[in-house]
């Protein structure tokens, strides 16, 4: 018989890229108008309560039909802000996760040029957020 994957399996080098291909093709419809999709990541949105269970109940029956499974314990439906790829995204707009904020404010001062480097580059993932870079 013919060897195939039932589900998506680490360490394949085009494994992102073939995924994030399936679920464009998937949602193609949906993508920018009640949903975005990155990788694993699905964000359903609306402007009203109603509209965003509407999109949400036309998403999982696309699941459904393409037989794609969920894990429900990563799910969160219906919250008024989260933690998306690393942002913190609610009503106002995106802003910075405090976490990374957090673990920036307690890293050691650097004392080599590999450590101010290092610290640069944390640094840098906040500076979108600040208007003083």
């Amino acid at each position: 018989g013919t060897f195939a994957y039932r589900r998506m399996p680490f360490g394949l080098s085009n494994a992102p890229g073939t995924f994030q291909m399936s679920m464009i093709a998937i949602f193609h419809n949906m993508i920018e108008k009640t949903m975005e999709v990155f990788m694993d990541d699905f964000l359903v949105f609306g402007d009203s309560f109603s509209l965003c269970l509407s999109n949400l109940d036309k998403m999982l029956k696309r699941c459904e039909d393409t037989n794609l499974v969920l894990n429900w314990e990563k799910c969160h439906f219906m919250c008024k802000e989260g933690i998306v790829l690393g942002h913190k995204i609610s009503k106002s707009g995106i802003d910075v996760d405090r976490a990374k904020v957090d673990v920036i404010a307690k890293l050691p001062h650097p004392t080599t040029v590999k450590g101010v480097r290092s610290f640069l580059g944390y640094a840098d993932l906040t500076t979108i957020y600040s208007r003083l870079f």
